[in-house]
């Protein structure tokens, strides 16, 4: 397993305390920074990786992407935002970045209904209530079904995942957070193991595969570590966010990574056991005193808490392997 962080794209404070802490890869959004020119277009996704190389840290994800809001709803822009999609794949490849995250959420992202729910010591976490959306008005977009979502994502994929196979870029798709349907009247597809596996049958490539959400699957009642070694199997596993929770989908909260459903040592365990060696990263970390809570899930203190705590596990479940390996060799 190969632990990351997400950065922003310049260097700050956090990409300092990530290298004192051991971290050699990292996870980028699109520089928007870049004002001459698209932050998906060559140059600016070259000049941010070398960025990170001058640091000594490997870009190795994109998480983000250009405009894609009519590709989900079918809406007549979408072979307009295509194009573009498919143009960044090929700039991500020759710029020798070789894993996109990106998902399917038609009309918003990642969703709650509190970004200040209290959790141990007082420290702030997000999370999500779905009755107190019981009465909330339907978004611009009206009522979005699932069946539209599914032939939306085929069409996307029919067009996309061939650019991938020619840049050599591997598409890892998140599931849907929270996994819930409908929110607001838009429907949400991705809100299992199985509905990946389904959207990743679509297109079928060595380069279709997904981002395991440990915390968005626990949520959906998938058992994480059965789910690793069901993707890890076909090769699908490209990219983790590891952290976790507690609830269900209509009521649940963000949690430190020792306090949440998932039993964190056994999923580790089953990641060197399937021989993971891809990224993955803390998510949706708690806020901590003396921060301000003004980015919610990525205020830093619970970053380092998160990469301490992944670094521990991996020691162990690495030692554990080893351990096992000389018994086996012994016999």
């Amino acid at each position: 397993m190969k632990l990351a962080e997400v950065f922003p794209s310049q260097p700050n404070r956090l990409w300092h305390l990530a290298k004192q802490l051991g971290v050699d890869h990292a996870v980028g959004g699109l520089p928007w920074e870049e004002k001459q020119e698209k932050p998906w277009e060559l140059m600016p996704l070259i000049r941010m990786k070398q960025r990170f190389a001058d640091f000594g840290l490997e870009l190795t994800v994109i998480e983000s992407m250009p405009p894609s809001n009519e590709i989900k709803l079918g809406t007549a822009g979408r072979d307009a935002e295509i194009e573009q999609f498919q143009n960044f794949i090929l700039n991500m490849g020759a710029a020798g970045i070789p894993v996109l995250c990106y998902n399917f959420m038609a009309q918003f992202n990642w969703f709650r209904t509190s970004t200040t729910t209290r959790t141990r010591g007082g420290a702030l976490v997000s999370s999500y209530d779905h009755s107190l959306m019981k009465d909330a008005p339907l978004t611009e977009a009206g009522i979005v079904t699932e069946a539209q979502l599914w032939e939306n994502l085929h069409y996307f994929m029919e067009q996309i995942v061939p650019v991938a196979e020619q840049a050599k870029v591997k598409l890892a798709l998140h599931p849907d957070d929270p996994p819930i349907t409908p929110i607001r009247g838009v429907s949400r597809i991705l809100t299992s193991a199985a509905a990946l596996q389904r959207a990743i049958d679509l297109v079928p490539s060595a380069y279709n595969g997904i981002t395991l959400c440990q915390g968005t699957l626990a949520t959906a009642g998938d058992d994480i570590p059965s789910v690793i070694r069901q993707f890890a199997k076909q090769e699908k596993l490209f990219f983790v966010h590891f952290r976790d929770v507690k609830g269900t989908p209509e009521k649940f909260e963000e949690t430190f990574h020792d306090d949440g459903k998932t039993n964190m040592l056994e999923s580790m365990q089953t990641y060197y056991e399937v021989d993971f060696n891809g990224p993955a990263r803390p998510d949706h970390v708690p806020t901590m005193e003396g921060e301000d809570n003004t980015n919610p899930g990525y205020e830093t203190l619970g970053r380092l808490y998160g990469i301490g705590y992944i670094r521990g596990l991996m020691e162990a479940a690495a030692a554990g392997k080893a351990v096992r390996f000389a018994e086996e060799t012994s016999k």
